[in-house]
């Protein structure tokens, strides 16, 4: 009579109690809820931990949407690497060839540049007052790009376009605009009619001006004069073509799988998004040791081949990547109830480590 081997069924239980666990650390650090999904070959689960709203005990919605902040990016520079295929643009175009006018060092600035962080423009981000109570006054305002453009272009490079790298949201706001100019349609239509729609993305928006997140979520919250402050709702037209994107972990990793097995690009264009910066380049990116086009290199404890990005908006942090032969990946949202401090950041890698790495 045979025997079940139950040797892969033990492995897949301790992975997934292990991650329970590092996610529960997570909390306990000051997160008011975590969602994680995590993919191993076949094998594939979610844990969840804390509380969708502070003061309940409703839990943290395994399939909840979530603000995906900077992983837009990663949407957006797919979209401008398909127009290189279709022979729209190169890479190396100056800004100034297609959008003249629009930035005064824009004859020094290409497309790669904006793509790869490397530009030297001015991020408008660092003219707002810090979160908090400019939050509270401003949180259902309307941002035009082109106004938030004009901030970054009032000030001189920072660097000399090319030398340095600095994550700057002011690069996408231009791709934006560029999408805008070589299409024809705003950024938004090119976005959810060659990525979301194609790939059946139904729990991805592009929000625009709504400030509501699609139900079921969790709540993000932020401490403002020592008070817990639920921030979930907000007009997100300030992070734009830079990071408005709401979607789900189940969405997030459908996206990954079609971007690397070649659906959404050609050889030659996923090459250029995945050849990345040197590392020594690269600073202040949890975890990054590369920056490609719109797409980060990421270290791990299993040195694996992961690629993915990270991202952070008032009352969520996200994070979402996968191996490059993509048999494993890893979705996170994090709604925090305080500052994104080191102490919380170190749990998070932590738990992304156990999850991906296991």
């Amino acid at each position: 009579m045979a025997t079940a081997d139950t040797s892969t069924e033990r492995s897949t239980t301790t992975h997934e109690e292990a991650t329970q666990r590092a996610i529960d650390e997570v909390v306990a650090t000051g997160a008011a809820g975590v969602q994680f999904r995590v993919t191993n070959g076949d094998h594939q689960f979610t844990v969840t931990s804390g509380t969708a709203r502070l003061g309940t005990d409703e839990p943290v919605p395994a399939d909840g949407h979530f603000r995906i902040s900077c992983i837009t990016k990663t949407f957006v520079s797919t979209v401008v690497l398909q127009l290189v295929a279709e022979g729209l643009l190169k890479l190396d175009d100056k800004v100034e060839r297609h959008l003249p006018g629009l930035l005064p060092e824009g004859h020094r600035i290409t497309v790669r540049n904006l793509l790869q962080h490397t530009s030297g423009l001015y991020n408008y981000a660092d003219a707002f007052q810090k979160p908090g109570d400019r939050f509270l006054r401003d949180r259902h305002n309307h941002y035009d790009p082109r106004d938030l453009i004009a901030i970054a272009a009032e000030k001189p490079l920072e660097f000399e376009p090319g030398s340095k790298f600095e994550y700057c949201n002011s690069n996408y706001f231009v791709i934006g605009l560029l999408i805008e100019k070589l299409t024809g349609r705003p950024y938004s239509t090119e976005v959810r009619e060659r990525v979301i729609d194609r790939l059946g993305l139904s729990n991805t928006h592009l929000p625009g001006d709504d400030p509501n997140v699609p139900e079921p979520h969790a709540r993000g919250y932020m401490q403002i004069g020592g008070s817990s402050v639920d921030v979930t709702v907000m007009n997100p037209s300030e992070a734009g073509c830079a990071g408005e994107i709401i979607s789900t972990a189940a969405d997030l990793d459908r996206f990954l799988v079609a971007l690397f097995d070649g659906t959404l690009l050609g050889e030659e264009e996923f090459t250029e998004m995945t050849t990345p910066l040197p590392e020594e380049m690269i600073h202040d990116l949890p975890m990054g040791i590369g920056y490609g086009l719109g797409l980060m290199r990421l270290a791990n404890d299993a040195d694996l081949d992961l690629w993915g990005h990270g991202a952070g908006i008032p009352g969520y942090a996200t994070f979402a990547a996968t191996t490059r032969d993509g048999v494993r990946r890893i979705q996170c949202s994090i709604t925090l109830d305080q500052e994104f401090d080191d102490a919380q950041e170190k749990a998070v890698i932590r738990a992304l480590n156990v999850g991906i790495c296991h």
